[in-house]
C-alpha cells in the first residue's frame, strides 16, 4: 500500500489528541450501547483537516452500523436530498461534510425530517402532496463554520463536537501511527520536523508525509530520512514553519508597516474572502500578524524578526 488513506483509524482508541471529543463520543457510545439504541446526533466544529469525517467514519465503525457521506454542496435538489434520507437505515450514521454549504432550503427539511421522521413529497399534477417515513438514524453534520446554519438545525445536534488544532507531539504521534499502518520504514527524526511544518493540522502532516515518501522511491530508497523531508519541502514550497509562497509574500508585504486586506489581496491576487479566512489564519495563530485598531494587518515582533530573518539568509 502507498496512498496515505489506505489505512485509517477503525476505533475511538486509535484517535489520536481530541481528547475533549474523544471522551464526549466514548460516553456517548456507552449509553448508546447500554440503552440499545442509536448514536445521539451530533454537530461536529472545527477548522478543515482536523479529522472531523475521520471520526464520524469510527462512530459508524464502533456503533457496527452502515456509514453513509455526502458532501452539502453535493446535495442540490429535493430528490438529492430524499435519496439521502431514505438510504440510512436504523441507526445508521449519516455524515453531512461541509454541511454549512447546505442550502438553507434543505436545512429546513433536514430538520423538519429529523422531527417528523418522515418528509413530504410534493407529486405535482394536481395531485396531493404525499409523506414518505425515514428511519431513526443518527445525523453527524461537519462544519467549519457552525454559525452558517440555521438555528433550528443546530438545536438537533444533541451533542457539539469542537475540534481543537493540534500540537506538534500529537502530530508527530499521527504521522508515525499511519507510516507504521503502511509498513513505511521512516526514521524517527523525520515525525518531529515534519509535525513542525504541519501548522496544526493532521491533514497536512499526512500529506507531507506522502510528499516524503514519493521522493523517496523516485530515489529508489526504502527509508525515509530528513533528506526527503527536506527535499519534499523544498518542492512544495514549504519553510521550517509549514508556510508556503503566499504567506510569505504576505509576511513580507507587510513588512513596511500595516495594510489593509484588500490592498494586501490585490498584491497576492487573491479574494479578500480567500486571505482573511485561508492564508491569514495561520499567520494569526502563530503570531506573526495582528490587526490594528483600523483593522488593518501587520506584523508583530515574531513576524517582523521573521521576515528579516529570511530576507538576510
Amino acid at each position: 500500500m502507498h496512498e496515505i488513506n489506505d489505512v485509517k483509524p477503525t476505533s475511538i482508541r486509535h484517535i489520536v489528541g481530541q481528547v475533549g471529543v474523544v471522551k464526549q463520543v466514548g460516553v456517548a457510545l456507552d449509553a448508546a450501547f447500554a440503552d440499545g439504541r442509536k448514536f445521539d446526533s451530533a454537530l461536529l466544529v472545527g477548522g478543515p483537516g482536523l479529522g472531523k469525517s475521520a471520526l464520524a467514519a469510527v462512530i459508524a465503525e464502533e456503533m457496527a452500523t452502515n456509514f453513509h457521506e455526502i458532501l452539502g454542496q453535493s446535495i442540490k435538489t429535493p430528490s438529492d436530498l430524499n435519496a439521502l434520507l431514505l438510504s440510512a437505515k436504523n441507526k445508521d450514521v449519516l455524515h453531512i461534510d461541509e454541511g454549512h454549504l447546505l442550502k438553507k432550503e434543505f436545512q429546513t427539511a433536514l430538520y423538519l425530517a429529523m422531527d417528523q421522521r418522515k418528509f413530504v413529497v410534493q407529486s405535482g399534477c394536481g395531485q396531493a402532496p404525499y409523506s414518505v417515513p425515514i428511519e431513526d438514524f443518527t445525523l453527524l453534520l461537519s462544519t467549519t463554520d457552525e454559525y452558517c446554519l440555521l438555528q433550528p438545525l443546530r438545536d438537533r445536534m444533541k451533542m457539539v463536537l469542537r475540534f481543537e488544532f493540534y500540537d506538534e507531539k500529537e502530530l508527530a504521534v499521527v504521522a508515525m501511527q499511519r507510516a507504521k499502518g503502511l509498513q513505511w520504514d521512516v526514521e524517527e527524526t523525520v515525525f518531529p520536523q515534519l509535525a513542525q511544518r504541519a501548522r496544526g493540522t493532521p491533514r497536512l502532516a499526512l500529506r507531507l508525509l506522502q510528499a516524503c515518501h514519493r521522493v523517496c522511491r523516485s530515489q529508489g530508497k526504502q527509508t525515509i530520512t530528513q533528506d526527503h523531508l527536506r527535499l519534499a519541502c523544498e518542492l512544495e514550497g514549504i519553510d521550517d514553519l509549514g508556510l508556503g509562497p503566499t504567506e510569505n509574500k504576505y509576511l513580507s508585504i507587510l513588512f513596511q508597516g500595516p495594510v489593509r486586506l484588500n490592498v494586501i489581496a490585490s498584491l497576492l491576487g487573491l479574494p479578500p474572502r480567500t486571505v482573511s479566512q485561508v492564508t491569514e489564519q495561520f499567520l494569526i495563530r502563530a503570531e506573526l500578524i495582528c490587526k490594528d485598531d483600523q483593522g488593518r494587518r501587520q506584523l508583530t515582533a515574531l513576524g517582523r524578526n521573521r521576515v528579516h530573518t529570511a530576507s538576510n539568509s
